[in-house]
């Protein structure tokens, strides 16, 4: 038996000129996300690239099945099995192959797309006469065009007839690295592993950066941290990890700045710092996980201040969602249980009291200029360390 795994195009179908450029970079996307599971072939026509395993029979199908439906820039997924271009193979294949999924239902209908316009009959045609081999191999079917228990779906393509009873929803959006390269702030809680995954979708090869301040931080909420990347990479591919040492910075601002500005100064810190990481790697961009009024830090005035402290583009793609909406995709993604592990970032030590919500950039800049932080801020970027997590 002849199976394979059809990918359909998301929004790169639309491109125009330049479609070439994306179906590469989603070809190459699916051929690293499948490396370990066998030699294959990939090729790609028609808004599908074709995955042909060399032994089928011995294919792990559900894993690259999984697998494909978190890759960046497929619409659908399709296991299918290749058939001879004629009426005679389709309808002797057809019933053996959908058998255990038709033996367990009660309607069907055979939906037909014929992209090759030489094959003689049209797709009615087509899925008249695959219907109506169904129904004689299994009597107890009928037809429902409107409500089926299952869509039969008939492909006929430039290289075969490809059979295969209904998609996996593909993850969407644009495929991974298309859209070029950002540092994510990552900390330990649910926002952030949630708002790189939605600029993954979005085409961004990301790496990461988190804040670590022993003693008040510890291994355990570090080992958090990288768990949640890992637990990114099926949607992120690789993930160059930075850890910041946060400590001298934190100190500093606690002893040299007024209590209620430390979290926006804090921040503004770490905005420096990831500013001089980003340009080891040529990122231009940062992504954080701040959403609208969430806490006192992420007010539109300390926002504006927060920006003001780097050069770079900061995209924040849960600024307008609420709680339950992060909360329901962390779900999704499986990071959720991870992110409410009782593990403490930086984001939590020194807490002020009571932070200033409308902070004005004067008196944050007056604040900052009461100490040299540029000496800590060039420390704690060069003695980042990496490492890349799978």
């Amino acid at each position: 038996m002849n199976e394979i795994i059809l990918f359909k195009y998301g929004e790169i179908a639309l491109k125009g000129l330049n479609k070439n450029v994306f179906e590469d970079i989603l070809l190459r996307n699916i051929r690293w996300r499948m490396r370990d599971l066998g030699p294959m072939r990939l090729r790609k026509a028609q808004s599908t690239i074709y995955l042909e395993p060399e032994n089928p029979d011995a294919f792990d199908f559900d894993e690259a099945l999984d697998r494909a439906s978190k890759i960046f820039g497929v619409a659908a997924v399709s296991r299918a099995l290749v058939v001879e271009k004629s009426m005679e193979a389709i309808c002797a294949a057809a019933p053996k192959y959908l058998e255990p999924l038709l033996s367990g239902v009660q309607t069907f209908k055979v939906e037909t797309r014929r992209s090759d316009k030489r094959f003689p009959l049209k797709s009615p045609g087509i899925s008249a006469e695959t219907g109506g081999a169904l129904l004689d191999a299994f009597p107890h079917l009928k037809v429902d065009v409107h409500e089926p228990d299952v869509i039969v779906n008939v492909e006929i393509r430039d290289f075969a007839a490809y059979i295969h009873a209904g998609s996996i929803p593909g993850a969407g959006g644009m495929p991974v690295s298309s859209s070029g390269r950002a540092l994510l702030l990552i900390s330990g809680g649910l926002d952030s592993p949630v708002a790189a995954y939605m600029m993954a979708k979005r085409g961004l090869a990301l790496s990461a950066i988190h804040f670590q301040s022993p003693p008040y931080t510890s291994e355990r909420a570090l080992q958090k941290v990288e768990t949640l990347c890992e637990k990114l990479t099926p949607y992120t591919g690789s993930i160059r990890f930075y850890c910041v040492p946060f400590t001298e910075l934190q100190e500093a601002i606690r002893e040299h700045c007024p209590e209620e500005l430390f979290t926006v100064i804090m921040r503004r810190m770490m905005m420096r710092v990831a500013t001089l990481v980003a340009a080891r790697e040529d990122i231009r961009a940062l992504v954080t996980g701040e959403s609208l009024a969430q806490v006192a830090s992420q007010t539109l005035d300390a926002l504006y201040c927060t920006d003001n402290s780097t050069d770079l583009v900061v995209l924040r793609p849960l600024i307008g969602m609420d709680k339950t909406e992060i909360i329901k995709i962390a779900y999704q993604i499986d990071t959720y249980e991870t992110s409410i592990l009782p593990y403490e970032d930086c984001c939590t030590v020194f807490t002020p009291r009571h932070p200033r919500t409308k902070p004005k950039l004067h008196f944050i800049e007056k604040a900052e200029a009461s100490f040299d932080f540029e000496p800590l801020i060039r420390q704690a970027a060069e003695n980042t360390t990496v490492k890349t997590i799978h």
